[in-house]
C-alpha cells in the first residue's frame, strides 16, 4: 500500500534577490487553491520617493481585487499573524518590515541584536500561525560587503532572520530569474 501523501505545507518562505520574481511567485502560491488571501504589505509609504511609490503601485496593480490588504506599518506584524484568519496570509516582505522596525527603534547605529525583541516576536508568531502562511523575504549577502555600517547591520540582521524563518517554515523556495528552486520541503 502506498504511503499517504504528506499534508500540504502550512508555512512557506520565498526568498530571492531584488527583481528575482519572488513576490510574483509567492502571490501564485497564495492564490493557487482559489481560497481567500490576506495580503500583509509591510512597506511604509514615503510620499517623497516617487520610485518607491511606483514599486508599491506595481504590486497593488498585480493583486486580485478580492484580496484583503492590510498595511502592517499601521499594526504590528506579529500581532497580525496571531489574529485568527481563515484566508491564506501572504506577507510581502520581511526586508521592508525589518527596515521599519530598525527605523522605529532608532537602531541603525546601535549594536547588532538591538531589534531582537521584535524579530523574536515575529518568529514566535510565525511558529504559532495556524493557517496557510506565505512569507517573502530578500536574500542578502551574495555580493559586495556593504560600505556603510547601517548596510552591514541590515544585511546581518536580515540574514539571521531569514535563517530563523527558514527553520520555522515547512517549505523554503529560492527564486532566481523567476525560477523557483526548492531548498526545503
Amino acid at each position: 500500500m502506498p504511503s499517504p501523501a504528506a499534508p500540504p505545507s502550512r508555512r512557506t518562505l520565498v526568498i530571492g534577490g531584488a527583481r528575482s520574481g519572488k513576490s510574483g511567485h509567492a502571490e501564485g502560491i497564495a492564490s493557487a487553491d482559489g481560497s481567500a488571501v490576506r495580503y500583509i504589505a509591510t512597506a511604509r509609504r514615503r510620499g517623497d520617493d516617487a520610485d518607491f511609490e511606483q514599486r508599491i503601485s506595481a504590486h497593488r496593480d498585480r493583486r486580485p481585487a478580492n484580496w484583503t490588504v492590510v498595511e502592517s506599518s499601521e499594526t504590528s506584524l506579529p500581532e497580525l499573524l496571531r489574529e485568527s484568519c481563515d484566508a491564506t496570509t501572504l506577507v510581502d516582505d520581511i526586508g521592508t518590515w525589518l527596515t521599519v522596525v530598525i527605523d522605529d527603534a532608532g537602531a541603525w547605529e546601535r549594536p547588532r541584536g538591538s531589534v531582537a525583541p521584535h524579530t523574536d516576536a515575529l518568529i514566535s508568531a510565525v511558529a504559532d500561525h495556524r493557517g496557510r502562511l506565505v512569507i517573502v523575504s530578500p536574500e542578502v549577502g551574495q555580493g559586495v560587503i556593504p560600505a556603510s555600517a547601517s548596510g552591514r547591520l541590515f544585511r546581518d540582521e536580515l540574514g539571521n532572520l531569514n535563517q530563523r524563518l527558514a527553520a520555522e517554515c515547512d517549505e523554503v523556495l529560492f527564486v532566481v530569474a523567476g525560477l523557483p528552486l526548492r531548498l526545503k520541503g
